[in-house]
């Protein structure tokens, strides 16, 4: 017999696989006797192919698997892809705006969708070969997608116990408002930077004027760095050592643009101004 030089697994490998799917080898049964395991996959994003890392993560995912096998386990490893939300449509944007000169506001909605839901199952696919072509022992028959109709009902499902019990609530918070994508970005989806910012001076209008010495001052000048945390203000403070707090301490200024009263009170912690200037904290 002779052997040839170079080993192929492509030739071994892909035979043995069709095997082990022909004879049930990955099925778990759901009326099964014996102690159940389970390991529900973290699904790749359909934004790419599979790359180095997920090798390494599904190749330890399968030692165990194959090893409660072993063992005599009702073992599952279900298989699936993550729909990766706002970082698909991203690339697929910039995919099109490469290869057509096209952007998303370009088309209608229902035919940008449609090019979305192209992308997913062809990388879909290439990622399920993949996963295939490593040996992983999922049971395809439980293959899911992050926006099939069962994992759909699933979220909502887990969604409304939470918010029953109270672990999930609606209240108002900055969020990392996406201009480009014209939606909200989660935490972990924001890349932060340190950059040179401004300082901004703004105005509150003080809700009735106030005399100071031979001067009626109709508002008070706050110096901050984050104008944009302005709508959230409940107070602007003013250090008790300023000349000026006696007379402004316990007044009401309106917030911008809101409208609504908020009190001038006392803080030591507030940066005196320069005696030129007459800036108070918020």
């Amino acid at each position: 017999m002779d052997m040839e030089k170079i080993y192929d697994p492509r030739k071994v490998e892909s035979v043995i696989y069709e095997r082990w799917l022909a004879a049930g080898a990955f099925r778990a049964e759901e009326a099964g006797g014996g102690k159940a395991f389970s390991i529900v996959i973290p699904p790749p994003n359909v934004t790419d192919k599979l790359h180095v890392g997920h090798a390494l993560n599904n190749t330890l995912q399968d030692i165990i698997v194959r090893h409660r096998r072993m063992q005599g386990y009702n073992t599952l490893w279900m298989p699936g892809t993550d729909h990766a939300g706002i970082a698909t449509q991203t690339v697929v944007e910039k995919r099109i705006l490469a290869e057509e000169g096209r952007r998303r506001t370009d088309f209608q909605r229902e035919e940008f969708v449609a090019r979305v839901q192209a992308w997913k199952e062809d990388y879909e696919a290439q990622i399920l070969a993949q996963l295939k072509a490593m040996g992983c022992s999922c049971d395809w028959d439980r293959t899911r997608f992050t926006m099939d109709e069962l994992c759909a009902r699933a979220v909502r499902e887990a969604f409304f116990r939470l918010f029953a019990e109270g672990l999930i609530y609606r209240g108002k918070r900055l969020v990392n408002w996406d201009p480009a994508t014209q939606t909200v970005l989660a935490d972990d989806e924001v890349e932060h930077e340190t950059v040179r910012g401004h300082f901004w001076y703004l105005r509150y209008p003080l809700a009735e004027p106030v005399r100071i010495g031979d001067e009626l001052i109709g508002h008070v000048t706050v110096a901050t760095t984050r104008p944009e945390t302005m709508l959230g203000d409940t107070a602007v403070a003013i250090n008790p050592a300023d000349p000026r707090a006696k007379h402004l301490v316990g007044k009401m200024v309106r917030l911008p643009i809101v409208g609504r009263l908020i009190p001038i009170v006392a803080d030591e912690h507030v940066v005196l101004p320069d005696s030129d200037s007459d800036d108070e904290k918020a």
